[in-house]
């Protein structure tokens, strides 16, 4: 077998990636909230692009966990369950348990400025959507500063479900929201910097706590239809 027939040929970034980064984002902006129905023909209109990069582009965010595509119903944007609620809270909260320990070991004194400024950038957010991104941007620097190449694939994994738990957590309320995030996420930065495990997992903990208490008290999903 020559090598040339053992490899398929390499692929530039195409249509549909465009396309299902413009969905993404209109998703993370709130302009397509969980439940959403997301029409083919609507995208590609709007998009001035055919069917069928939209198509693809839906089957992209579908892998990702954002959109739901069912046969002859279309796609909808992910209404996350109880069940899935609970499963992104657990499997989050593992990886970030690793991910601190790392930190705390491992981290220059550059990678915690960097998270600093990460948690500084919060207290410019004035909408509760770039909030969330704001929460999302701190949690990246987190998995990079920890030097762990495969932690950091596994968070990427879960990245976008996790923008859609929060996304979720502000549908269900705001109330002190805005002021409330960027001084939890001070004290993670100031927990990090003592190079205290025990306490800044305690302090990561409660963080994740307080997102997930408030979906579980707010939301009573158990029939809303799951992903899987």
């Amino acid at each position: 077998m020559s090598e040339q027939s053992m490899v398929s040929p390499a692929r530039r970034r195409g249509l549909a990636d465009e396309v299902a980064d413009r969905i993404r984002e209109a998703i993370f902006t709130g302009a397509y909230p969980p439940g959403a129905q997301l029409r083919e023909v609507e995208l590609s209109g709007v998009m001035d692009v055919s069917r069928g990069p939209v198509r693809e582009g839906l089957r992209i965010l579908e892998r990702e966990g954002l959109v739901r595509c069912a046969w002859h119903r279309g796609a909808t944007v992910i209404t996350l369950s109880a069940a899935d609620v609970t499963e992104l809270h657990t499997l989050r909260g593992a990886l970030e348990d690793l991910a601190v320990r790392h930190v705390v070991d491992r981290a220059s004194d550059s990678d915690l400025d960097s998270l600093a400024k990460t948690a500084a950038a919060m207290e410019r957010a004035d909408d509760p959507h770039e909030m969330v991104r704001c929460d999302i941007a701190f949690h990246d620097a987190v998995f990079a500063a920890a030097g762990h190449q495969r932690l950091a694939e596994a968070w990427d994994a879960i990245r976008c479900q996790v923008h859609l738990f929060l996304l979720t957590r502000i549908n269900v309320s705001v109330e002190g929201y805005l002021g409330g995030i960027p001084r939890e996420h001070q004290e993670l930065v100031t927990a990090l910097r003592t190079r205290d495990a025990d306490a800044a997992l305690a302090l990561f903990a409660v963080h994740r706590h307080n997102a997930f208490d408030i979906l579980t008290a707010g939301t009573d999903e158990a029939s809303a239809p799951t992903h899987r």
